[in-house]
């Protein structure tokens, strides 16, 4: 018997460093009904991650493999390593009734929206400097400088996808952006199930309601870092 309700895909985006794994994990911590869809990648597995918890991490051959298969929804190349996204997990999980949780890049974004439609909901989490982008991942300790500087030269191509996304976030303080994220997730589950009651709390941080974010984003990306 199939789900009253069919669950969405919530896909965080920002530069690394910006906060959207650590938004990812709060919102794990306190929603029942969501789940984190565990991409699968070739990239090599850092100090403080698990393997099958925090990734896959399999082998450039296996990730060929499910490409061809057709067993991922989604995939990329970022930073020089392959990602993809599972995709039976993520379908058993939407006919449950569950909702999934996918920490991703752009170029998946636009994978799944064009595979999935409207299940998905694209939020986009931008920091409010270089600066503090460098700073942040330099606190993080785990990537080396040549990594760190690579990794703020590509922010700048990522941050330019910012308008795909359905709503837009500027991560100045975690709690708030959490928060923020949460009322967006409340909203979509609220127009999926009552599309006339839906809650308008999230409205603000929807992109076209931000009419000042070009004029921000055109900033930050000139910035230094």
């Amino acid at each position: 018997m199939s789900a009253a309700r069919r669950g969405l895909m919530l896909v965080l985006s920002s530069p690394s460093g910006a906060g959207k794994s650590t938004i990812a994990r709060k919102l794990l911590n306190i929603e029942t009904n969501m789940m984190l869809s565990i991409s699968v990648t070739t990239r090599a597995r850092r100090p403080s991650e698990v393997n099958d918890v925090d990734y896959h991490f399999i082998s450039g051959e296996r990730f060929a493999e499910m490409k061809a298969g057709g067993e991922l929804l989604e995939w990329a190349l970022v930073h020089g390593n392959y990602y993809g996204t599972p995709r039976a997990p993520v379908a058993q999980a939407l006919d449950e009734g569950r909702d999934v949780l996918f920490d991703i890049d752009w170029q998946g974004t636009r994978q799944l929206k064009a595979a999935m439609g409207n299940d998905v909901v694209g939020v986009f989490i931008l920091p409010p400097s270089m600066a503090e982008l460098r700073a942040r991942l330099e606190r993080r300790a785990e990537d080396a400088r040549e990594v760190i500087d690579r990794r703020l030269a590509n922010a700048r191509t990522e941050i330019e996808h910012w308008a795909e996304y359905d709503y837009v976030l500027v991560n100045r303080d975690l709690q708030e952006s959490f928060d923020a994220a949460r009322l967006i997730l409340d909203a979509e589950r609220g127009r999926r199930e009552r599309p006339p009651r839906a809650s308008r709390a999230a409205d603000p941080y929807r992109r076209e309601r931000q009419p000042e974010l070009a004029a921000f984003v055109a900033e930050l990306v000139k910035g230094t870092g």
